[in-house]
């Protein structure tokens, strides 16, 4: 398997789990990961948020860690990289208002390249406008967005994951073994031991 580079695009008050887990992951079997945000470089940091499911209308949110970045938003190429990692939280209701970001969500899907959204990542993914005609998981409150996007919003548990063409989707970090193992599908990773 020749490793692979992936872009993840973060903001503050990315999900916690939902950046952490899949960065260590991924490099984990050999990937390189670059996490970015806009007006940010290498060494700096994002805060993050905790959002769990305790039985409320909706998930409760507790102060999360600082993530630190590894790679400068300035640099950044979509033709650089083989993958993107979308994860969820708050930070996509603001990255979308970043005109290079979606400049670089539409890069990697025309590209055809391997895409992993969670969570709320879907509003990103919405906003580029790269859900019209296609199927997609999410945070169920975020189901409104998939549909006005074009998208079909697909009902899972929270712990399963949906892929369409270069698409994984998912509705919460609980799905993380089965979201990461189809980005690494889609990646045509292949874990030997």
């Amino acid at each position: 398997m020749a490793a692979k580079k992936i872009l993840m695009l973060v903001g503050d008050y990315v999900e916690d789990y939902e950046v952490m887990v899949p960065f260590q992951a991924l490099q984990m079997v050999g990937h390189t990961v670059h996490a970015v945000c806009p007006d940010k470089s290498a060494g700096q940091s994002v805060r993050t948020a905790i959002h769990d499911f305790e039985g409320d209308q909706t998930y409760s949110e507790k102060p999360g860690h600082n993530f630190a970045l590894n790679f400068d938003f300035a640099k950044v190429k979509a033709k650089d990289y083989d993958g993107l990692v979308v994860p969820g939280g708050r930070s996509p209701e603001y990255l979308r208002l970043n005109k290079k970001v979606l400049d670089l969500v539409k890069a990697f899907d025309k590209a055809g390249k391997p895409i992993a959204a969670v969570c709320h990542g879907a509003q990103l993914l919405a906003a580029a406008g790269i859900l019209k005609g296609r199927e997609c998981s999410a945070y169920p409150a975020c189901a409104p967005e998939v549909k006005l996007a074009g998208g079909t919003y697909v009902e899972i548990a929270v712990d399963h994951a949906h892929i369409e063409g270069n698409l994984v989707s998912a509705p919460a970090w609980p799905a993380h073994p089965n979201w990461l193992a189809g980005f690494l599908l889609l990646l045509g990773t292949q874990i030997t031991l």
